[in-house]
Formats: structure tokens, sequence, C-alpha cells
């Protein structure tokens, strides 16, 4: 199929983006890695008035690492976080979950903020942003806001994110220790059911409508049990519900020894 007609801009300042995006309202959609919103077109599952390329805005392409926190504009492509080294040595699960999205083209164009904004369920970013207690910059011609990680996920790809508004950057806390883990039928598919550990905090993805936190007790034998009681992924079309729900149990157990041995 073909994309339904729109229009297209491609601001040259963030100042222009946002008065766009205040013109058309609920008409705009932003366009930067492309990766989700191209196909969602192509099958018209979604017919903008406008798109708002803000490919243009190099200011949010870059990685600082400063005052114990790393933050990533929200341009930077999984291809540049994957190679980083700064993040590899300061934000390693985020080095350690870029290798297992789709394909290296994907890679290649789709990017932070893009993932983060979608808020796909079974998405890498998401749930690491949620274990890494990650906080967000959003822009809005109001000015900036922060919203923690934790708050800006709100559901199946709902978001804290209001009409007008773009989310920027995202900063992580340095230091820690972490595992990413994810089971796939096939390398580049969607994981079965995947987990992001950081520290205490586990996180699983495709475990339900958005990042769902397991926090870790005394004992693993504790934390599967909590783990039974807390989690309740949705079946898809090749596995039930018990058997994503097995599998989460078998991730946590890799990550809990991982972290275990790390120490």
């Amino acid at each position: 199929m073909k994309a339904p007609s729109f229009a297209y801009a491609k601001p040259r300042t963030l100042a222009e983006a946002l008065e766009l995006l205040a013109r058309h309202g609920e008409g705009a959609r932003i366009l930067a890695g492309g990766q989700s919103l191209i196909p969602t077109l192509n099958m018209r599952l979604s017919s903008p008035e406008i798109l708002v390329d803000i490919t243009g805005l190099r200011e949010f392409s870059g990685i600082e690492v400063s005052g114990g926190k790393v933050k990533i504009g929200a341009l930077v492509t999984h291809a540049q976080i994957e190679k980083s080294a700064e993040i590899r040595q300061h934000v390693p699960l985020l080095a350690q979950a870029a290798p297992h999205i789709a394909h290296a083209a994907i890679r290649n164009r789709g990017t932070l903020g893009g993932s983060l904004a979608l808020a796909d369920p079974a998405a890498e970013y998401p749930a690491c942003a949620v274990a890494l207690d990650a906080v967000f910059t959003i822009a809005s011609s109001r000015g900036e806001r922060k919203v923690k990680a934790a708050d800006f996920f709100k559901g199946l790809f709902e978001t804290d994110l209001e009409a007008g508004e773009i989310l920027t950057a995202a900063e992580f806390p340095m230091g820690g220790k972490s595992a990413f883990l994810e089971l796939t039928r096939r390398q580049g598919d969607y994981a079965i059911i995947g987990l992001a550990a950081h520290d205490s905090r586990f996180v699983f993805f495709n475990a339900g409508a958005k990042p769902v936190v397991v926090n870790t007790r005394k004992s693993l034998a504790e934390t599967k049990t909590a783990l039974a009681k807390e989690l309740d992924p949705p079946a898809d079309l090749y596995n039930s519900s018990a058997t994503k729900l097995h599998l989460a149990g078998v991730l946590l157990e890799r990550a809990w020894n991982t972290l275990s041995t790390s120490r």
C-alpha cells in the first residue's frame, strides 16, 4: 500500500519545529528515524496532515558525559549507541541492548527518541530507561520540562507527551551493574520476552502494555515467587501467557546470576 497524502516540513530550528506542531496540533507527526512511522503510513494506520522532519536539528544528535550522567540526544541512532565507547563504559545496559534491535539497516536510521516516544511495549529502550531511572527532556513552546522514565510510559503506545511537545534528550546515571537479556524466535524479531536489569531493578518488556518493574527481594527464590504474582504477560500468536511467564523466570535467574558474579 501507499501512504496517504500529507504535507512535509523540515524545520531548521527547534523553535520552528515547535511552531509547526502548535499550528497543526493533532494533525502533525514528528519524523525522526522513521523506522516505525513510515510503515504505519504505508499501511494507512496513520494519516497525518503534515510530517515535521526534525532530523535537521543537529543539536539533538550528540552524546555528552558530565556530572555523573550521560545525556543522549533524541536523534542519536541505535547504531551510534551500539558503537559508542562512552555508552559502553558508562551506560553498558544500552550498549548491550542496541544490537538486539531489529537489523543493521534499521539501527542505522532508527533513533533513541523515536523508540522512546513510540513506547512500543516490545521495544528494548523503554525498559532500559525505566531500569536505569532515566530522565527525559521534553520541549514545547512553553519551555522545557523533565519527566522520569517511570512516569513517561503510560500504556500501550501511550506516553506523557502532549500535543506540541518534542522529546529532545534522555539522561542516564552512570555506574551500577547491568544485565540485558531477551529471547526471540529469530535474530531481529521482537522479543518473546525481554529483561533489562540494573542493580536491584528488573524491568521486563513485551510483558504488558508498558515496561513492567519487578523489584528484587533478598533471594532469587523470593524474587521468582514475586515474579509469578506481579507479572501477567499477554499471550501472542506463538506463545501462551504461561510460557512467557516461565521464560521470564528463566531470564530473571540468568540476570540474577550475572549480576551476582559481577559484584
